[in-house]
């Protein structure tokens, strides 16, 4: 697997996860009704069992978690990659 970039800028992580055809999303059994269990993804089509959302609300949560993304743009072979992991900022 190749190397991915750990970064916290909304745009990049936006126009990465938009070339892949991806959405903002939030696990939807983890929802309740204050949201304190909200995990973040990145909903691609065949993934069902996520709630899409604005990116607006996604990155209030992004930034209220203080978390970065951790992105591969390709993989080993040169495709493509929908690599993407949520991570605390403070976290090698």
């Amino acid at each position: 697997m190749s190397e991915a970039i750990k970064t916290t800028d909304h745009d990049t992580i936006k126009s990465w996860a938009e070339a892949r055809g991806g959405q903002p999303a939030f696990v939807g059994e983890t929802l309740n009704d204050e949201q304190k269990g909200v995990i973040l993804k990145i909903k691609f089509q065949d993934e069902d069992n996520l709630e899409t959302v604005s990116w607006d609300t996604f990155f209030d949560h992004f930034e209220e978690k203080n978390l970065a993304a951790l992105l591969q743009d390709e993989t080993s072979d040169g495709s493509k990659s929908r690599f993407v992991k949520f991570i605390d900022r403070s976290s090698q």
